[in-house]
């Protein structure tokens, strides 16, 4: 038997920020970065939060967050005595607030709901039972999977996203591609999560060159939203595969921001899936192949649909920035050689990578890898 549930109520459109005034709590608690709260966005997030007696901002958050910072953060947590938490920020401040409500919650017995706001289109952590904390010391990224990191509600606005950077754009751009796209044909992909991952990268192949270039287009920032809420819907309820098994660790030896090296193996792990370098796997193909069609390339059978998509994929990496090989994105040959048998072992050992749909060996990650492993 299956299930699918949605549990986190989305707020969008033009006014999604007035569902903050909602909140009602004697102490909130944001949880956000230092960019943002220097640049005023924390305290413009706190102007709307009316009905909160005391609001105290933490904004220590750092990519990639460590586990000791989750420690620290949970410290501030229990003395600030909250009721509520706001993660404002990327995946890395969603995560971090998701993983330390969780221990908080355990401690004090409270329900502390947390509410996401994203700034960034890419990870939809805010409507996702994922989060990802580093061990730096052993350069494992580690997923943590549980229903009760489900924000109560996710907050949607595209204002948020307008003055992005174009390079954070296409990296958590290609992180939507690949979200919905691993779990588009992961081993427990179903009718449900297909729609919802469809619809996603419909949109997401629209308007993501377009948020690209113009950085002010509203409309495709909005949309760029909804694709990456969308995309976190179909992955939480199957998972995703090797793409993010090997991304996870690459992100962990050479701090390469995760969508970016998500982008970078995406259209190699696609390649791989549909059996493009042998005998076709029908179901993958197939599956890609209908992806191709819906954003209008030619597909005249499985094999050659799944092939086109690749290099649409592979043109999308050139005209958005994303580096080509792991010299282009800062990792030299020496670096990468002596860990690559970790890598390898990590990806394999990933609990996203379980639910890829080809099975993999060493020699599979390796070839993948020797794609982007060109120095």
């Amino acid at each position: 038997m299956q299930k699918f549930k949605i549990s986190t109520e989305v707020c969008f459109g033009k006014d999604s920020l007035s569902a903050l005034e909602t909140i009602k709590a004697e102490n909130a608690v944001i949880f956000t970065d230092a960019f943002l709260k220097k640049s005023g966005t924390a305290d413009k997030i706190a102007g709307y939060m009316k009905n909160c007696a005391h609001i105290s901002i933490y904004s220590d958050i750092k990519p990639d967050p460590p586990v000791e910072l989750i420690a620290n953060a949970l410290d501030f947590l229990l003395k600030a005595n909250a009721d509520v938490v706001v993660a404002l920020g990327g995946g890395s401040s969603i995560d971090a607030a998701k993983s330390t409500v969780l221990i908080a919650r355990k401690q004090t017995g409270k329900e502390l709901p947390l509410i996401a706001v994203p700034t960034t289109s890419g990870t939809g952590s805010e409507v996702t039972s994922f989060a990802v904390i580093t061990d730096k010391e052993a350069g494992v990224k580690y997923p943590l999977v549980s229903d009760d990191l489900l924000p109560v509600k996710a907050i949607l606005a595209g204002k948020l996203v307008a003055s992005v950077p174009p390079q954070i754009t296409a990296d958590t751009g290609f992180d939507v591609l690949t979200h919905a796209l691993e779990a588009y044909i992961s081993l427990q992909a179903n009718d449900f999560s297909d729609a919802l991952a469809e619809k996603s990268l419909e949109i997401a192949f629209e308007y993501l060159p377009e948020a690209y270039k113009h950085g002010d287009n509203e409309l495709a920032r909005e949309k760029m939203h909804t694709a990456s809420c969308l995309a976190g819907m179909s992955f939480n309820a199957v998972s995703l595969g090797v793409n993010h098994g090997i991304a996870h660790s690459l992100g962990a030896h050479f701090h390469i921001p995760h969508g970016r090296a998500n982008g970078m193996l995406l259209p190699y792990v696609m390649w791989y899936n549909a059996g493009l370098d042998g005998k076709v796997d029908e179901r993958t193909a197939a599956k890609l192949a209908k992806i191709a069609k819906l954003v209008g390339l030619p597909a005249f059978n499985s094999k050659a649909g799944a092939q086109n998509l690749v290099n649409k994929l592979k043109q999308m990496q050139r005209e958005l920035g994303i580096p080509l090989t792991l010299k282009d994105a800062g990792v030299d040959k020496q670096s990468y050689e002596s860990v690559k048998a970790h890598i390898i072992k990590s990806a394999l050992n990933d609990a996203c990578t379980a639910t890829n749909p080809r099975k993999l060996k060493a020699h599979d990650i390796d070839v993948i890898l020797s794609n982007i492993a060109k120095f």
